[in-house]
């Protein structure tokens, strides 16, 4: 694999990652200031970081909670930063919320609540409602990420299953007005799906979310199974007047990081193709279908002339089908195109989650190219074996082409990148 190409993949995910940085992401955005309280809250894999920039941009007085995942803390002054389980949650993640509650409760309409929100708060806030606990909350979080459904249709259903998310944060903050200042890791930037919407409501109700366990085939714990069906409210809507003076600014998002990264690419004398910055489906079908893409540049010269990197972003998903191997869904996308690359030469890719962890690993994603599946076989190791049983991780691992940037402190969704020389 050459070194150039790998290094030049390497600067624009990071260049991805800039563009979505906490301090740059937050400064166009700060609210007015508020005659009484300004609460912080917040949550998701770079809640922390958004707390700490929000900290130094704001000022005093700022006080409030933010919840991440452990290990992802960041120091902040005046705002309590939390850790908890993701992507399974945990009693500390159900502490967290209540602590959230609590920060936001008992406020008056001279009051200022903003809040900071990422992706992986979904399942950094569980708060399962009457009736239902937090194994219930544990039950549902695995069959929605063993189901293979899009984050749209798993968010429809988590919404219908909270007492925090959907929009019931900021509910319970009313009457104070509320500002979500939002970093984007989902296709098409809809906020009210980053982390379940806690505070911004959406229009999908509980029919919706019964025709997605339908269409998807989700097996439901039986306990959330009769909460959809019994339960005696929606979660608000968006014409709610609770709403009424509440805000809300997607902050940072999968088609700036990809405009950066093309950026870069230009720099170099690499000319960039957006392909999309919300791809979804089994990443294992996304990786065939750029595969065939690729070959068609490098072999026709189209649609595209080489040299010309293929970017793309949004949120692949991976269906375990009971098969529970290492690794994630970048990973996984990256393993099934090269193997559709196979023997291609002057083609380097890189596949990566944004806030540098994939899956269940150390690792954002990785590297490859058409070489890749050569070297597995030679190692031993059949190429779509390990795809089949989900096995990426060790792929990529053998091969010593894991990509490990750490903790990003943002999230902005999946980053890929195929370089066609």
């Amino acid at each position: 694999m050459s070194q150039t190409d790998r290094s030049l993949l390497t600067r624009m995910f990071e260049a991805a990652v800039a563009a979505a940085d906490p301090n740059e992401a937050l400064r166009a955005h700060l609210p007015e200031r508020p005659p009484g309280r300004t609460v912080v809250i917040g949550a998701g894999k770079g809640a922390a970081q958004m707390a700490a920039a929000f900290e130094d941009l704001w000022g005093d007085p700022v006080e409030g909670v933010v919840v991440t995942r452990y290990g992802y803390a960041a120091p902040c002054r005046h705002l309590q930063v939390l850790e908890a389980a993701h992507p399974v949650p945990d009693a500390a993640g159900l502490a967290a919320a209540e602590a959230l509650r609590g920060a936001v409760s008992g406020l008056t309409e001279d009051d200022l609540v903003v809040a900071l929100i990422c992706g992986g708060g979904s399942a950094l806030l569980p708060a399962p409602p009457e009736g239902l606990s937090l194994e219930d909350e544990v039950a549902l979080n695995s069959a929605l990420l063993s189901s293979g459904a899009p984050i749209s249709a798993m968010n429809a259903i988590r919404k219908q299953v909270s007492g925090i998310k959907g929009g019931r944060l900021a509910a319970a903050a009313h009457p104070a007005r509320v500002v979500s200042l939002i970093v984007s890791d989902v296709p098409g930037d809809d906020p009210a799906q980053v982390a379940s919407g806690p505070t911004v409501a959406d229009a999908v109700g509980r029919a919706e979310a019964m025709a997605h366990v339908r269409t998807y085939g989700i097996a439901l714990p039986e306990a959330v199974q009769r909460h959809l069906e019994t339960a005696p409210e929606d979660a608000p809507k968006p014409d709610d007047p609770a709403f009424a003076r509440d805000r809300v600014h997607v902050v940072a998002s999968a088609a700036k990081s990809l405009e950066a990264a093309a950026a870069v690419a230009e720099a170099a004398g690499v000319p960039a193709a957006i392909l999309s910055d919300a791809m979804e489906g089994e990443a294992r079908e996304v990786g065939r279908v750029l595969a065939a893409i690729a070959r068609e540049v490098r072999s026709r010269g189209r649609p595209f002339q080489p040299p010309v990197v293929l970017l793309s972003g949004g949120e692949t998903t991976v269906t375990l089908d009971g098969a529970g191997g290492r690794g994630g869904r970048n990973s996984e996308f990256l393993l099934s195109c090269l193997m559709g690359l196979d023997g291609v030469e002057g083609v380097t890719a890189l596949a990566a989650d944004t806030d540098g962890i994939d899956g269940s690993e150390d690792n954002a994603g990785a590297f490859g190219d058409g070489d890749s599946c050569a070297r597995l076989r030679a190692g031993g190791l059949d190429p779509a074996e390990l795809l089949a049983a989900h096995r990426s991780w060790d792929a990529f691992s053998a091969l010593e082409d894991l990509f490990v940037p750490g903790p990003t402190g943002t999230n902005v969704n999946d980053f890929r990148a195929i370089l066609i020389r």
